[in-house]
């Protein structure tokens, strides 16, 4: 079997390894052990693994499983592209500044 390729730049590997890392890290500290969080999950110990590692292989729905495990930390997805500060600042860009005010009929 064909291992698959992924356009991943390595800033965003770094953030899916610091992701894994904190969910470990989330994991040990509630005193879970890794069979536990992934039959809470709904998936092998190995996906738990990748999970874990940061593998750009895992579909963000496990991701979301295993925050759930943890103790309903799925809520921080919610946190993702909220403060979309750079699209806000694109779209004012767009809008149309008028010249004068409109007209008021009398």
């Amino acid at each position: 079997m064909r291992k698959a390729a992924y356009n991943i730049l390595p800033v965003t590997e770094d953030i899916l390894k610091t992701m894994g890392e904190q969910i470990k890290l989330a994991r040990l500290r509630r005193d879970l052990s890794a069979e536990l969080v992934a039959e809470r999950a709904g998936i092998s110990r190995s996906s738990l693994w990748k999970v874990e590692s940061g593998n750009p292989a895992v579909a963000v729905g496990i991701y979301a499983a295993v925050l759930h495990a943890l103790n309903n930390m799925d809520k921080d997805l919610l946190l993702i592209a909220r403060d979309d500060e750079m699209g806000r600042q694109m779209q004012d860009l767009k809008l149309i500044t008028r010249k004068r005010a409109t007209r008021r009929k009398k």
